[in-house]
């Protein structure tokens, strides 16, 4: 007893462990007792906030791309997240396939045909203009710039004040300069403890979605039986891959099934590419962005009020404060993950490669699988969304009418990508769970990320098998209800972020900064800091 003792004191921050670790095992409790009264409670209240507190996701979200096209610009781009000195960890390519797989790849697999045909399909779209290019302008809307405005500001704080201050790797250092040593109090210890409880609750979500998509194309390709049994056995599989490159560290295991998952994701994109209606998917991706980027201003900018435009509030209310809400719940996991993984980057190669390289992914993407289902509905064909997001997707690999044995590897295949898409997800999630939750560690003690891997299979299963859908709807709901207070720290973040460049500038133009050792980092026998070596 007195070893395990030892290794939580000095491995782990008692206060955010154990409250974290019980507040989503109690949440997890309600939603498999009483599931249908959770998620109509969770419901209700995400709700609430998108009417009551909407505007302030709209405007959040807004101020956070512009903030971050000032900084790209501005001269403080030229910083590094590190010493003047410092040299990037990764390679670029790695670095891209890493800060995509971690940030949004499992989405675009689960929405990538459901979106945009659902888009076509909406009243308010239909009167906005040509059915088929705003729905592409509205589906990039939501995944372009503006969920990667909002990852941009916790991982450009935490990766300038670990990296170049010295200050421990968790989301109450991005707000030192305006609460000073406070971090290290209450304030900061319930600031790590709602982003364990997002991220937790987020990633075991969109298991319990990928689980479902993945059983409704092994149920639709060979009759299997979409049911409980075999969401555990995908669950089982996924999570012990994932334990497996979580063992393997972040270089071996987490760096390559990136890159893996990128290539793969490529692949099942070509194949795509090559059956589909290539000049309506083309047309559709550029006009889509077209309109998306001479609109964005106006997008960016509106909110429905309550009791105005009923469509236009209905739309707004279901896509994009959903989505908004969903990327700021996110935000903690990923930004923390960006920051882990860009040591050595300036400020302009951080902000360029997070904004720019996912939204060219993004497009091509949705022009291609967003584009053939949108063709496919508007001739009449079956690209069915009443089966919900997962549905849509083996729904339109059926509609190419390929042979029996040719279409059940496509399935395959594409539940390969899904599932790659997740574990990559997984493996930064339990790496980002276990630095929240030792104190700001970066090079977290392997063992307990494997204990975070396998808690997030974990709630999957009893989220899916104990209370089923209507439970980890409930518990998505909870993420992004749980979503506003951690958008009011993002605004905290920003302005210290904002406040910490500035004078770092105005230093910079009298000498060089001498950097602070972060406390946490490991140093080798002469006392320097391990910079790691550069992996391609």
């Amino acid at each position: 007893m007195s070893r395990i003792r030892d290794h939580i004191r000095r491995h782990t921050n008692p206060s955010v462990f154990f409250a974290s670790g019980a507040l989503v095992l109690v949440f997890c409790a309600v939603g498999v007792a009483e599931p249908e009264r959770f998620k109509e409670a969770a419901l209700s209240l995400r709700s609430a906030i998108g009417t009551y507190f909407g505007w302030f996701y709209v405007l959040s979200a807004a101020l956070f791309l512009g903030l971050a096209l000032w900084l790209m610009m501005s001269r403080f781009g030229r910083l590094r997240l590190g010493p003047d000195s410092a040299r990037p960890e990764f390679g670029f390519p790695s670095w891209i396939a890493m800060i995509f797989t971690a940030g949004m790849g499992i989405g675009l697999v689960t929405y990538g045909v459901h979106e945009p045909i659902t888009h076509t399909g909406d009243p308010f779209v239909s009167e906005s203009g040509e059915p088929a290019t705003t729905a592409m302008q509205y589906t990039l809307f939501h995944w372009g710039l503006h969920p990667w405005a909002i990852y941009i500001v916790p991982g450009l704080a935490l990766g300038y004040f670990c990296f170049r201050k010295g200050l421990p790797m968790r989301p109450a250092s991005a707000l030192y300069p305006l609460i000073g040593d406070r971090i290290n109090g209450w304030i900061g210890n319930l600031i790590d403890i709602l982003a364990v409880f997002t991220t937790l609750v987020g990633i075991a979500t969109s298991l319990g979605l990928g689980t479902r998509q993945i059983g409704s194309g092994l149920s639709g390709a060979f009759g299997l039986h979409d049911g409980a049994a075999l969401h555990l056995v995908v669950i089982a599989a996924v999570t012990a891959v994932a334990v497996v490159s979580v063992l393997a560290g972040l270089d071996r295991g987490i760096r390559r099934m990136a890159v893996l998952t990128l290539w793969t994701a490529g692949a099942l994109l070509a194949v795509t590419a090559a059956l589909g209606p290539k000049l309506f998917m083309v047309g559709a991706a550029v006009s889509g962005l077209g309109g998306y980027l001479q609109n964005i201003v106006e997008m960016s900018l509106t909110f429905v009020p309550p009791g105005t435009d009923p469509q236009a509030q209905e739309f707004s209310s279901r896509w994009t404060l959903f989505y908004w809400g969903w990327w700021v719940s996110w935000s903690p996991f990923v930004g923390m993950f960006l920051a882990r993984i860009s040591y050595g980057r300036t400020v302009r190669e951080f902000i360029g490669a997070c904004l720019f390289a996912p939204l060219t992914i993004s497009v091509a993407w949705f022009g291609v699988f967003g584009g053939a289902g949108i063709f496919h509905r508007l001739q009449g064909g079956a690209a069915p969304t009443g089966g919900g997001p997962g549905a849509a997707l083996f729904g339109l690999l059926h509609a190419f009418g390929l042979p029996e044995p040719a279409y059940a590897a496509l399935v395959v295949f594409a539940i390969v990508v899904l599932a790659a898409f997740y574990i990559t997800s997984a493996d930064s999630a339990s790496l980002v769970v276990d630095m929240l939750t030792n104190g700001g560690d970066p090079h977290p003690v392997r063992l307990q990320r494997v204990l975070w891997s396998s808690l997030i299979g974990l709630i999957a299963v009893v989220l899916l098998v104990a209370g089923g859908d209507a439970a980890v709807q409930a518990l998505e709901a909870a993420a992004v209800c749980a979503a506003l207070p951690f958008c009011a720290v993002l605004v905290l973040m920003a302005v210290s972020l904002v406040t910490a460049v500035r004078r770092d500038g105005e230093a910079s133009a009298e000498g060089p900064p001498e950097p602070r050792r972060p406390r946490t980092m490991r140093t080798d026998p002469s006392g320097a800091p391990d910079t790691p070596r550069r992996r391609q």
